[in-house]
């Protein structure tokens, strides 16, 4: 979370940053954030950029700024599902961009699929079979999102790359809460544990191409899911009926003739 940002839009990512991990829990609502020159130097940003993005949270709600002795910044978990906030993120991405970013992380995770099942011993799954059943049975889905995103990250551990490591959680960085998005459905959430349990299975059996095929095949479904999303038109709520029955009934006015 509090590695370096690169050189484009440093605000933005700033905010994505920081809103990602209150949206997902990593940083607990009134939980103090470290000071403005540590933060900054965190990031690798300036305190100008940081402060700038600091703003833009407090305007988003997610962070208030108290002044004087014990002050500082505090994170502020804002009512309600996260749902409505994470579509306006998801609204930014283009859809050329989301399947762009979909292919990177399919060749990522494939390919350290296909590595782990090649170098793995037997004992080194264990900590990904444990995430898996945690992603299971969690109820709450930004835990079901942290939980995704860090299979993935486990995943390119277990092939022994520490590029590959690195190159997962830039895109788990990138993509942020956005899985959460995708992680509603009990029906799918069962069925990318059930993927995510091949794709050790294939591991385990030194399957390399399987193993691939199926952690590419679990990438490309859920950011399908949040392309469709994407593309899905606004929903509005009702308007209000003002006039009852009447109104509703009344004909459509017709000019004379």
């Amino acid at each position: 979370m509090f590695t370096p940002v690169d050189t484009r839009a440093r605000v933005d990512t700033v905010v994505r940053r920081l809103g990602d991990a209150i949206e997902l829990g990593l940083l607990a609502d009134g939980e103090q954030l470290p000071g403005e020159t540590e933060l900054a130097g965190q990031l690798g940003v300036s305190t100008v950029t940081l402060r700038e993005a600091l703003m833009a949270l407090r305007q988003q709600g997610l962070v208030t700024t108290r002044r004087g002795r014990g002050g500082g910044s505090f994170v502020t978990v804002p009512d309600g599902p996260p749902e409505e906030r994470l579509r306006g993120r998801l609204a930014d991405w283009s859809t050329e961009e989301l399947r762009d970013l979909g292919d990177h992380w399919a060749a990522v995770s494939g390919a350290a699929a296909l590595l782990a099942a090649q170098r793995t011993q037997p004992g080194d799954l264990r900590q990904l079979t444990r995430t898996v059943d945690e992603f299971a049975r969690a109820e709450d889905p930004a835990a079901r999102s942290r939980l995704y995103g860090r299979f993935h990250v486990e995943l390119a551990a277990a092939a022994q790359s520490a590029r590959l490591t690195r190159e997962e959680i830039a895109l788990q960085a990138e993509l942020g809460a956005l899985p959460l998005l995708v992680l509603q459905d009990p029906a799918y959430v069962e069925s990318v544990a059930d993927r995510h349990r091949s794709v050790i299975s294939a591991v385990q059996d030194e399957a390399d191409e399987r193993a691939r095929t199926l952690a590419e095949q679990c990438v490309r479904e859920s950011v399908g899911r949040l392309v469709a999303l994407r593309l899905a038109p606004p929903t509005r709520a009702p308007e209000e009926d003002t006039d009852g029955p009447a109104h509703r009934s009344r004909p459509p006015h017709r000019p004379r003739a």
